[in-house]
């Protein structure tokens, strides 16, 4: 097989959430958000909450959730949850919503899906009616704050983390790691195949890498892709040159990077933690950054379809609010999946369940608190534009001949 062969089936053409995103928002079903006056304090009696999630988010969460239905029988009597892509997600709710037999109370989903699913009308927004029930979010971080104003009151930020872009590298392979952008392709030129990314439609740290490259490289306008990223399409179109192929995951690139098939990859603190935590990485495997970096955030979001009946939006803002407070917080830090993953200030490791604890311990870099605490931070791209380049992505480097 061909390396060009090899990309276009690695592109794999625009993924479903750019068709749902990018043909605009078709009528909403029958659903329709509750009114603020007509929700309760608290449900008649407790309700079944089924709850959706399209980001891992669990992980971080299930310990907060298990904790308010053991701390709230009154109010929820049992939780259901299930698993799904951001692209499965929309077209599920809105078929549930159009049929009038909603089956989902809740959606814990990153930016792609929340973009999806507003788009296409079907989340109820939460804000400002029900800022009253939702105290927890004055306490949020500066750039969590940020990645709310980009949920348009669509969803609530319940965990949060700076992503990256970051490079993860075999230090026995690369004894001097790359220190700029020219450096690192300049790295790949020399070991060609060596240095690898995932297709950034499917891939955290591949998307983040697309999106802190024109900081990076100093392009006119880091926020528009299509006019202000010269440096960064002609930058990934040299380093197509020396790519074999794109995995379609990111867990695919830990992997190679384990294996010696790469040498260096692009990564997230989240992504440079917990592979390491769990076996998938050496754990003597070193991260670094590039000269002009600047964090490109990440969240996830706690949303609400369109349809929830009165008393399951009152026990589900009661959750929401309960999941903001800093004791449950805490419980963000997890294995380092999202890192540090608290949404809100002053949640601080030493607050985490000890098991989280340890695992930082033994696998967070100490140089982390000072790279948040020095580098500035811009939340991704806006739903049009991210569609925009993850399609010239496909187009002109994963598919490019």
């Amino acid at each position: 097989m061909t390396v060009q062969w090899r990309k276009a089936l690695a592109a794999g053409g625009i993924s479903a959430l750019l068709v749902l995103t990018a043909c605009g928002a078709p009528s909403a079903g029958p659903a329709a958000p509750v009114p603020a006056g007509q929700v309760p304090d608290r449900p008649a009696e407790p309700v079944t909450l089924n709850i959706l999630d399209v980001a891992g988010n669990l992980q971080l969460t299930q310990p907060m959730i298990d904790d308010f239905v053991a701390r709230n029988p009154d109010i929820v009597s049992r939780v259901t949850t299930e698993k799904a892509t951001a692209p499965e997600m929309a077209g599920k709710v809105k078929a549930q919503q159009d049929a009038g037999r909603l089956g989902i109370d809740l959606v814990l989903t990153g930016t792609d899906g929340l973009s999806a699913g507003s788009e296409q009308g079907l989340f109820t927004p939460l804000l400002p009616d029900f800022a009253d029930r939702l105290s927890g979010m004055a306490d949020y971080l500066e750039p969590a704050a940020a990645m709310q104003e980009l949920a348009d009151n669509q969803g609530v930020v319940v965990t949060y983390y700076p992503s990256g872009p970051l490079i993860e590298y075999a230090p026995d392979r690369v004894p001097t790691p790359p220190k700029t952008a020219e450096e690192l392709l300049a790295y790949a030129q020399a070991n060609p195949g060596k240095v690898g990314y995932a297709r950034p439609a499917n891939s955290g740290p591949g998307r983040t890498f697309l999106m802190g490259l024109p900081y990076i490289l100093g392009d006119s306008d880091p926020k528009d892709p299509v006019n202000g990223w010269e440096k960064t399409w002609a930058y990934l179109a040299e380093l197509d040159k020396t790519v074999q192929s794109y995995p379609s995951g990111t867990t695919d690139t830990m992997k190679n990077l384990a294996n010696g098939t790469y040498d260096i990859v692009v990564t997230t603190t989240g992504w440079d933690i917990n592979p390491r935590a769990l076996g998938t990485v050496p754990a003597e495997y070193q991260v670094g950054t590039l000269e002009g970096f600047t964090w490109v955030t990440d969240a996830h979001y706690a949303a609400v379809p369109k349809g929830v009946s009165p008393d399951k939006q009152a026990a589900l803002l009661a959750l929401i609010e309960f999941m903001l407070t800093p004791e449950q917080q805490a419980k963000a830090y997890d294995s380092g999946y999202f890192y540090p993953g608290p949404a809100i200030k002053d949640v601080t490791l030493d607050m985490a369940p000890p098991e989280s604890q340890q695992v930082i311990a033994q696998f967070g870099r100490p140089e982390y608190d000072a790279l948040i605490a020095e580098h500035p931070t811009a939340t991704p791209l806006a739903t049009k534009d991210i569609v925009a380049a993850f399609d010239r992505w496909d187009r002109e480097i994963g598919g490019a001949p």
